[in-house]
Order: C-alpha cells, then sequence, then structure tokens
C-alpha cells in the first residue's frame, strides 16, 4: 500500500489516467469473459475436458460486442506507445533503445510463463505423460499468448507506423481498413490465404487510432519530436488527431454499431466476436471488418463515457486500485488459464470437480463458486510471478538517452523477430501434436535465443557513451 501511494502522489499532472484504468478493464474483462464460458466435461477415457459455452448459449452473441475487448487493449497500446516513443526521442533516444525498452516489460513475464510450463512439461513427461497430452494442457495455458505475438508485432512496428501517422495522420488506419476488406473478400471467395494478412492489419489499424488519440491530448508544445517543431493538424483524413468531442463519440458509436449490424444481420459475418465452436468464420481470427466496426463503437463509447472516468480518478482509491492492476497487468492476463488448468486439476484429483451442462441451474449455479475459487488461484499465481513484470516495470532502459550503434539496432530487430515467430509456432502448432515439452523445441530455442539478445542489449550493449 505504501508503494501504491507513493506512485499515485508522483503521478504526473499530464498523464492520460483514463488510459490505464482501459488497460485494466480490457485485460481483467476477458480474463473473467474466459472464465466464464468455460465448460468442464469428461471424454471417453473420463479425462476431465475443457470447451467454450458460446456455441450453446447464441442469445449471448450480442453481448460479445462489450466483451471482445482486444480493440479497446490495441488502442490504449498505440497510445502509450505512442507516448513513450515520442518522450524518448525528446531525450535524444532511438527507435532501437525504444523496441529494447520495451522488451523488458513484455518478455520477462511471457519468458517466467514459457520457461515454467516447458520445466512442467518435461516434468510430466520424465513421469510417462503422452506427449500428445502435454501439448494440449500447453496449448491451453498458452492460448493468450496468440494475441500477444499481434502486440508484440505492432510494437515492433512502432517506430515506421508512427513515423507514417506523423506524415499521413488518419489516412493510415483508413488504408488499413481498406486492406482487412480485401482479406475478407479472400476468406468469403477465395483464396483464404489473402485474409492472413488480417491478423497483423486489423489490430494495426487500431493500433494507429492510439497514436492519433495520443496527438489529440498532448499539449502543443509536447508534439515536437526528432521530426522538427509541431505544426497544425491537417485537415481531411490526414489529420494527425483524433478527434474526442462528445459529438465524435456519438458518430463513432453510431457509425460503428450501424456498420456492424449490416456486416453481421444483413451480410457475411457471424454476430459473436468471439470465438464460436464449429463455426465457419471467426471475427477475430483474423479480425473482420464486422469486428473493426465493433471496435469504432468502442470507441465512440470510450469518448462519451471519458469524463465521469476522468473524474472517478482524480480519487485516490480508484487511482491506486488502477495502478495496482497496471503494475502487474500482463501477468494476470498471462497465467489466467493456467489457473483455470491447475484449479481442474486440484478438484479432480480430489473428486470434487463439477461437470454440469450448459445452460442448466447447476451450471449457472457454478459459475460464483468458479469465478471465486480461480481468483483465489490466480492471485496466489500473481503474488508469486507479478514481481517478475513489476521490477521490469522499474528498471527501464527507456531512461537512457546514448543512441545505439548500427549492430545495436540490428539486434534489437533480430532479438524481436526470434521471439515472434517462436510464439507464433507454438500458437499455430497442432493442439494434439505429440511435444514433449509441450511447444516445438525449435521454437522454444528461437524465443530464447531472441529474449537473450534483448536481455544482452537491456544491459546496455551497444550504447554509444
Amino acid at each position: 500500500m505504501r508503494r501504491l501511494r507513493q506512485l499515485a502522489e508522483r503521478t504526473p499532472a499530464g498523464r492520460e489516467r483514463y488510459v490505464d484504468l482501459l488497460r485494466a478493464l480490457a485485460i481483467t474483462m476477458v480474463v473473467f469473459g474466459h472464465w466464464s464460458v468455460t465448460v468442464i466435461g469428461r471424454d471417453a477415457a473420463g479425462q476431465a475436458t475443457g470447451h467454450s459455452a458460446l456455441g450453446d448459449l447464441r442469445w449471448a452473441y450480442p453481448l460479445t460486442w462489450l466483451a471482445q475487448v482486444m480493440p479497446v487493449f490495441f488502442l490504449v497500446g498505440g497510445y502509450a506507445n505512442a507516448a513513450s516513443l515520442t518522450r524518448l526521442r525528446g531525450r535524444g533516444g532511438d527507435a532501437a533503445g525504444w523496441l529494447i525498452d520495451r522488451s523488458a516489460r513484455l518478455v520477462r513475464p511471457t519468458s517466467t510463463l514459457l520457461l515454467v510450463l516447458t520445466a512442467a512439461a518435461a516434468v510430466a513427461w520424465l513421469r510417462g505423460a503422452e506427449p500428445s497430452q502435454i501439448r494440449e494442457v500447453f496449448w491451453f495455458a498458452t492460448i493468450p499468448l496468440w494475441f500477444l505475438v499481434a502486440y508484440l508485432a505492432a510494437v515492433a512496428l512502432t517506430p515506421p507506423m508512427h513515423a507514417l501517422h506523423r506524415r499521413l495522420g488518419l489516412a493510415v488506419p483508413l488504408v488499413l481498413v481498406a486492406v482487412v476488406g480485401l482479406g475478407d473478400l479472400g476468406r468469403l471467395n477465395g483464396p483464404e490465404e489473402l485474409s492472413y494478412g488480417n491478423y497483423l492489419f486489423g489490430w494495426l489499424a487500431v493500433h494507429q487510432l492510439g497514436f492519433a488519440w495520443h496527438d489529440a491530448r498532448a499539449a502543443p508544445p509536447a508534439e515536437a519530436d526528432a521530426a522538427g517543431p509541431s505544426s497544425p493538424d491537417r485537415p481531411g483524413v490526414r489529420r494527425r488527431r483524433l478527434p474526442t468531442s462528445r459529438r465524435a463519440g456519438l458518430a463513432f458509436l453510431a457509425g460503428g454499431l450501424g456498420a456492424a449490424l449490416l456486416l453481421t444481420v444483413l451480410g457475411p459475418w457471424p454476430v459473436a466476436m468471439l470465438k464460436v465452436p464449429d463455426e465457419r468464420l471467426d471475427n477475430a481470427a483474423p479480425p473482420s471488418l464486422a469486428l473493426l466496426a465493433v471496435a469504432a463503437g468502442q470507441l465512440g463509447l470510450i469518448l462519451l463515457l471519458r469524463g465521469p472516468a476522468e473524474r472517478l480518478l482524480r480519487r485516490t482509491g480508484p487511482w491506486q486500485l488502477v495502478i495496482a492492476v497496471n503494475l502487474v497487468v500482463l501477468t494476470v492476463f498471462l497465467w489466467h488459464l493456467t489457473a483455470a488448468i491447475l484449479l481442474i486439476g486440484l478438484l479432480d484429483a480430489v473428486g470434487t470437480l463439477p461437470t454440469p451442462a450448459v445452460d442448466t441451474a447447476a451450471w449457472w449455479a457454478w459459475r460464483v463458486p468458479w469465478l471465486l475459487l480461480l481468483s483465489a488461484v490466480l492471485a496466489v499465481l500473481v503474488a508469486i510471478f507479478g514481481p517478475v513484470e513489476a521490477r521490469s516495470g522499474r528498471h527501464r532502459t527507456g531512461r537512457r538517452t546514448a543512441r545505439g550503434t548500427p549492430a545495436r539496432a540490428a539486434l534489437a530487430v533480430a532479438g524481436y523477430a526470434a521471439v515472434v515467430a517462436a510464439l507464433l509456432v507454438n500458437s499455430t502448432t497442432s493442439q494434439r501434436a505429440p511435444e514433449p515439452l509441450g511447444t516445438p523445441v525449435p521454437a522454444l530455442v528461437a524465443y530464447l535465443a531472441g529474449a537473450g539478445v534483448l536481455r544482452l542489449l537491456r544491459s546496455g550493449w551497444g550504447t554509444r557513451g
């Protein structure tokens, strides 16, 4: 509590506290959303299994327009990345230094998760567990890494994409939306491979809006960066600032929801914005135009609620709570499905694992104790592993102003590329592949090599002065 109080007291007057609140809410909603729709059953061999209840809860599909909060995560990520990049460049730093700086908060907690899960998989294998079963548990525990792949890619692309934003403004996300539309045509009419780029372009479009939101909130003197002094905002689609008035919020909300209705009710896309078992089309994998329309509606709601939220966050108690969540927010996200695996295993081991049918009175009655027990297990995991993330936030290379060598910049890009590629391989490897360590060994080696390079660079190697 003392540290939280100190952090609250040291909060800069110009900090956009609303962004921190949105990040905390987005991750919290992801966690409780995954937990809430989990169905526990048993396979033919009597082993406990889990799947999503959404396939049996069709009435809940419209609720997914609020429950799908990954656009909010990428929006606030774009804002935070633009803010930190602008600050670092203002102190004389470079893009490679910024990239290395961001890797501390993202890669270290992820490395902890992968190393712990790999060690557990190795122990299970040595004790005779089937490699395909090991992979299935590992795959379920690392589902959060699928979204982290896209976010890490967005972080790595922030310096060039921010430069495009400074030059072309809101035209950049508009072009990205058009590219997503082309990908959607490929998914609907073929070739399907045309849609694979939407995994990146869809989230980049939302991430770019975060840049524009940052420019809208920044005071004119703060808009100058390494590119030179600030200039008046351009008119039209090349404007750099996001309209944030109440009228703009209403326009985003009405336009986004209207477009989403056309694309789902009259168009080909499903109403659900989350993965539904056995559905051919999925709005989130990869992001579709329907999901981006919902994201626009969510942006409108965010702008409309900004005033009341900012007044709330001026109070010490709410702001300290937001700080507390954000200190370990990635840890919460990374470990929440591992908490579910541990709880299921524990209850199954003692013979008290309920397996009621979906949407029955027993299933709904089990939701409350289920969520409470999961929260308790996750709290233990966060207490153990959360300090890794909290320490990563305190020791940031972003405070340095020395510019790096070209070799350092090349290694930073290579390290990030290895990390992203390894996580992508893990996420795309079959759920039932026979992997004794839970993940393909080449992917694990590539990840550790990339993370090691980034750790070396964070220690200061390759800087001038």
